[in-house]
């Protein structure tokens, strides 16, 4: 277990390191952004980074629980600026180093293969949750696009940023099976970790460590991940955080859990366990694509569901992963403009006045011709969260992890305000 204490100095260590770390320019953005699009293969979340000398893009799947920025070094990699870490560094420190020695192979030392070197820990969860121990931790060159104040419009993107020595993992090709085409790794966003993504440019850049993201509904547009200050500008100058509603963030670890108190369909208040509501918690995670409730949540949510749809609207067979489906004959399209008119479901948060409205665009889903299912998914109890809210529910909501003040807020459906998340300049 990684302790507060040493978590605090970590971050601290970050801090005074970071002259090392600084971009190269004498701009200072206040807020850097990336795209991200759904791979409809793996329905995963891809961006993609500029990295190495000379720079080549490299496209990686979007964990916001991930604890580091890892890729794959075996195939393809070259780089004339990659240093690998040595041994007791203070580089191997923040990337929370597990051994440290010599690379076992008869071949000449290539990125990922270093004599005095050392390794930690990281994980696809794609891949039946894997975690590997002997990734090699390595600086190189990293540049990310910035955003020029508060235009709105083509000239919204500010200039490219580059920062010289970003500390990331190498890895074997292996660990990249499940992920999407040509995808090469991941990039994590976790809260607890001192070489997270969103924490290595914090302290680079010296803005509050928080990142947003709002991801779009289509395969062929661009969502957006906003790393840094507000606002978070879409069409017609709209700023999303406006809209923002807060929930604590409830628990030290990388993945980032919120407390769900209750779950209301309607009107209507489910009976639930509320002890395994609090136990459990609620994990928030984009390696998930349709939300996963516990058994015994599902079957009351799915009741619920059923029972409050029009009489005229009939189930129908399940279609896996979905248990819960309907002929799609007499589901229209919500009057308001928030997809199909579907019941609402309501996660009710850490207080009766905070909650998260699901609409029909989040709720139903299209999965064969005159077939709709609800897209949530029977959970397995094993994992031990009572719900993990996946990628499909958070579509066109912008979510804020903001890490500085532990909590999380949520906007509801820009749909709401007549956006979405493709709905902006920066990554069109």
């Amino acid at each position: 277990m990684y302790s507060s204490s040493n978590y605090i100095f970590h971050i601290c260590f970050l801090l005074i390191i970071s002259s090392t770390c600084l971009a190269q320019t004498n701009f200072h953005p206040k807020t850097l952004f990336l795209a991200v699009k759904q791979d409809p293969s793996t329905l995963q979340y891809i961006t993609e980074i500029q990295q190495r000398t000379p720079l080549v893009p490299v496209k990686l799947a979007v964990h916001v629980g991930g604890e580091n920025l890892w890729v794959d070094c075996e195939t393809g990699f070259k780089s004339s600026t990659y240093k690998p870490a040595r041994c007791n560094s203070r580089q191997c420190n923040l990337a929370r180093s597990t051994s440290c020695g010599d690379c076992k192979t008869k071949n000449k030392t290539r990125p990922g293969c270093n004599n005095n070197a050392c390794y930690n820990i990281v994980s696809n969860p794609a891949l039946n949750n894997t975690f590997y121990s002997g990734a090699e931790i390595a600086e190189d060159i990293l540049t990310i696009q910035s955003v020029n104040g508060s235009n709105t419009g083509p000239e919204s993107r500010g200039p490219v940023i580059t920062v010289p020595k970003f500390i990331f993992s190498c890895c074997p090709s292996f660990l990249t099976q499940k992920l999407g085409k040509d995808v090469k790794g991941m990039i994590g966003f976790g809260q607890q970790s001192p070489v997270s993504f969103v924490t290595q440019l914090a302290s680079a850049f010296k803005f509050s460590r928080q990142f947003a993201i709002c991801l779009s509904s289509s395969p062929q547009e661009n969502g957006i991940i906003f790393i840094g200050h507000r606002p978070y500008l879409f069409a017609l100058g709209f700023d999303a955080s406006q809209d923002l509603f807060y929930t604590p963030i409830i628990r030290a670890s990388p993945e980032y859990y919120i407390q769900i108190s209750s779950i209301r369909v309607n009107a209507k208040t489910l009976q639930l366990n509320n002890t395994l509501l609090s136990l459990g918690g609620t994990r928030i995670s984009t390696a998930v694509p349709y939300t996963e409730l516990e058994p015994s949540i599902y079957r009351a949510v799915s009741k619920a569901f059923i029972s409050e749809m029009p009489k005229n609207v009939k189930t129908v067979s399940p279609v896996a992963p979905f248990k819960t489906c309907f002929n799609s004959s007499f589901i229209g399209i919500s009057p308001l403009g928030l997809g199909y008119n579907a019941p609402g479901i309501y996660f009710v948060l850490h207080n009766p006045n905070v909650f998260w409205t699901i609409t029909g665009a989040n709720s139903l889903l299209l999965v064969n011709p005159g077939v709709f299912c609800l897209a949530f998914v029977e959970g397995k109890k094993a994992t031990g969260d009572a719900i993990v809210i996946g990628s499909y529910q958070m579509q066109n909501n912008l979510v804020e992890f903001d890490l500085a003040r532990r909590r999380i807020g949520f906007t509801n459906s820009l749909f709401f305000r007549q956006t979405m998340c493709s709905d902006q300049f920066y990554t069109s």
